[in-house]
């Protein structure tokens, strides 16, 4: 019916009515947090991350004092991101599959200390002294001199993730975007007898300007050329489907789609193909451009919880943010 029976603005007259049909809600249990943990940090040190107002990289002891502060406001889960001694690093990643490495170090004493879920992200550039997420090759027929090889960086990423199951970690998350890495890694990980150890697998990970805030924080940032030819192409919405599905088919347990605020037509898409639980990352480039927008008074603070429920309402199950802090002190 139309004006005057029918009144839309019934439904936004109060707060109290505006809370009880509310379509999409924010939950704690929603978010994951994002830890970056540097070995050769000692004690309760941090570092401020320049790129990331208020963010930090932790030593060790200081990552799972903060986890813990951020469980007692109702943290569920966390994802560890590790940073290793530059001194470390090789061309195979070597630091990434160490079971001393940071990563297995920090994943023994969340679960020992926290009852979080935790998550690790399984990649190899923060270990390779080239900052690629796969082993390097000369190839003049390329961008830039070299191929990042697909099939032989295979057994790296499955040795990794095979690491952080065996130090503890619930989940695996391979941000590689490799073909047939969730394959490798279901296979290594049951014939070792983790079966329960779930995949999250970055499936649908775009080559982004928005990660350019991370590329610092992690110290992950390629020496040479960029990552395009083995992340997705911004352009393309029906190849993310593709991804996807061969992810499915090779054995995650979790989609993601990554960035997450430019890509919200692609979590509604894979949201709507697809029934598995879908994971998306508020990456470090959204955190950055919000928070200088809040600093120099061109946003309010309110457009946080704005920004965030509206990945919220494209379909994501979860989301990793680095607002995650803020989300908990104010749900």
């Amino acid at each position: 019916m139309d004006f005057p029976n029918t009144r839309m603005r019934r439904y936004r007259k109060n707060s109290k009515i505006r809370d009880i049909v509310r379509e999409t809600k924010l939950n704690k249990e929603d978010f994951i947090y994002p830890i970056y943990v540097k070995e050769d940090l000692k004690d309760d040190e941090k570092e401020p991350i320049s790129t990331m107002p208020g963010e930090y990289r932790y030593s060790l002891n200081g990552a799972v004092e903060y986890a813990k502060s951020l469980e007692a406001k109702g943290l569920k889960s966390i994802i560890v991101f590790g940073l290793p001694n530059e001194d470390k690093k090789d061309e195979i990643a070597s630091p990434a599959f160490s079971p001393t490495g940071i990563v297995q170090k920090t994943v023994r004493k969340l679960k020992a200390e926290t009852n979080l879920v935790v998550i690790t992200d399984v990649c190899l550039c923060q270990y390779t002294s080239h900052g690629h997420c796969g082993l390097l090759k000369e190839n003049d027929d390329t961008d830039f001199g070299y191929e990042i090889l697909n099939d032989e960086s295979l057994e790296y990423l499955a040795k990794t993730a095979l690491s952080h199951a065996e130090a503890g970690a619930d989940i695996v998350a391979p941000s590689d975007m490799m073909d047939g890495r969730v394959e490798a890694i279901r296979r290594t990980l049951d014939e070792a007898g983790y079966y329960n150890t779930m995949i999250m697998s970055y499936s649908v990970k775009f080559a982004s300007s928005f990660y350019a805030p991370f590329r610092e924080a992690a110290c992950s940032a390629p020496s040479a050329g960029n990552r395009k030819s083995y992340q997705m192409d911004p352009a393309n919405a029906r190849e993310a489907i593709r991804e996807a599905e061969l992810d499915i088919i090779e054995g995650t347990d979790f989609l993601m789609v990554k960035p997450a605020l430019p890509y919200l037509d692609i979590i509604k898409a894979v949201k709507d193909e697809f029934n598995l639980p879908l994971v998306t990352y508020n990456v470090s480039g959204e955190y950055s451009m919000i928070m200088a927008g809040i600093e120099n008074g061109y946003l309010r603070e309110d457009s946080i919880m704005e920004s965030l429920l509206s990945i919220k309402r494209a379909g994501a199950d979860l989301i990793i943010s680095n607002f995650t802090p803020y989300v908990l002190d104010h749900l």
